[in-house]
């Protein structure tokens, strides 16, 4: 009978920490602007972000065309994911796919002509055409 307490004192804390953390966990990134064809403005909870796109090139000639397709593919609040790969002069580089999508922007960008996809050890493929 002592144990009985015990197990089910243990199981309402885990349910309550289960509880606590599944919101945060759930959290994820938002786009708050589209500064250039490569830059974004991000939020997370209570922090905002300057998130380079990492792996990509836009040709000075391309700027508008990409910006334009960026802010299509990102509206504002668009929810995404952050995978890091380091930093360029203070700004992190991440590799960055909207949630409920297969492919990452910089890979999607060069697909649609606006971008060069620069990773070579993952070539850009064609998703279904």
């Amino acid at each position: 009978m002592g144990r009985d307490w015990k197990a089910r004192l243990l199981h309402l804390v885990c349910v309550v920490v289960l509880l606590l953390t599944l919101p945060l966990a759930a959290a994820a990134a938002e786009v708050l602007q589209v500064r250039s064809p490569s830059l974004l403005q991000i939020g997370d909870r209570n922090r905002n972000y300057t998130v380079r796109l990492a792996c990509l090139e836009v040709d000075a000639a391309q700027e508008a065309e990409a910006i334009d397709w960026l802010r299509q593919a990102l509206p504002r609040r668009r929810r995404v994911n952050l995978r890091p790969v380091g930093t360029e002069d203070g700004t992190l580089l991440a590799r960055v796919t909207p949630l409920g999508a297969e492919q990452d922007l910089s890979m999607a960008m060069d697909q649609a002509g606006v971008g060069h996809f620069t990773c070579p050890s993952e070539p850009p493929t064609v998703a279904s055409l």
